[in-house]
């Protein structure tokens, strides 16, 4: 399929000389980021401003998502234990007041990672009490002991993405639907004073009325935090862009959104899951 140009709207230039501190703490640390893992284009923006969206448990996921840059491998690197350590001294050292937390997918561990996101939600809140901290968690195939975890540990934030809609799921290998929506669910359930946030990608080929169902569906869950931004592929190996969504449309459903109950909705071509999250606290 041949795709039109990239719109005025989605040129952004990504200068590579306010990325460098930031380059230099997470090298020292040995530290991964999805900015950087996902190609990310707001990286300058959020690397110029001490940011990150941290990856803890490697950088190889188990599964083999068709949109997604993250380096693929069925049996990455056991969970390094000092990185917790590790990433709680770059969030007391970037003095950051909301911290994001995600990870790969690991179908290879028995709890899916949830272990490890615990122990780096306590290493952080022993130097940096003060810090909000937000996690961007896989399904855990559906292991709801492994959320159960996590949720003790006591995020400011639980996300988990559904990404697209029912239709297009086959972008998402290894993942079902109404699984991540019955783990959004079962997070507000086991822990209403915890918000949950989702992420969803325009431009994969999906219709409008598709978009409102999955709004509908994750406000059914009790999810109170939304995105929504354009998906933009890593290369010509990756799932095709089908459609470039214009600003307009993002605010259409932003407002709709709102209209719906959700607390918060950032919406626009460049947002991400983590794009100024701390607006959403």
């Amino acid at each position: 399929m041949k795709i039109q140009r990239k719109p005025e709207w989605l040129r952004k230039k990504v200068p590579q000389g306010e990325q460098a501190a930031m380059r230099g703490l997470l090298s020292e640390l040995k530290l991964n980021t999805v900015c950087q893992q996902a190609l990310c284009p707001n990286i300058s923006e959020c690397f110029g401003c001490g940011q990150a969206t941290f990856l803890i448990l490697g950088r190889d996921c188990t599964r083999q998502c068709s949109f997604c840059n993250v380096d693929k491998a069925p049996s990455p690197q056991a969970p390094d234990a000092d990185e917790p350590r590790r990433l709680a001294e770059a969030v007391l050292r970037l003095k950051l007041s909301h911290v994001v937390i995600t990870s790969p997918t690991r179908d290879d561990l028995a709890d899916g990672g949830a272990g490890h996101y615990a122990a780096t939600v306590a290493a952080v809140r022993e130097v940096s009490p003060a810090t909000a901290v937000e996690l961007l968690v896989p399904d855990f195939g559906g292991d709801y002991t492994a959320l159960a975890t996590v949720l003790a540990a006591q995020p400011a934030i639980l996300a988990h993405n559904l990404e697209t809609v029912p239709r297009l799921y086959e972008v998402r290998k290894g993942a079902d639907y109404q699984r991540s929506l019955d783990l959004l669910q079962q997070a507000a359930l086991h822990a209403p004073a915890i918000p949950t946030k989702s992420g969803i990608m325009l431009g994969l080929g999906e219709e409008l009325d598709e978009v409102r169902a999955v709004l509908q569906d994750l406000r059914r869950v009790g999810c109170s935090y939304l995105s929504l931004g354009q998906y933009l592929a890593p290369s010509k190996r990756h799932q095709p862009v089908v459609a470039y969504i214009p600003p307009q449309q993002f605010d259409l459903l932003r407002d709709e959104a709102l209209a719906l109950g959700f607390r918060h909705v950032e919406s626009g071509p460049y947002v991400r899951s983590s794009y100024h999250a701390a607006n959403y606290a």
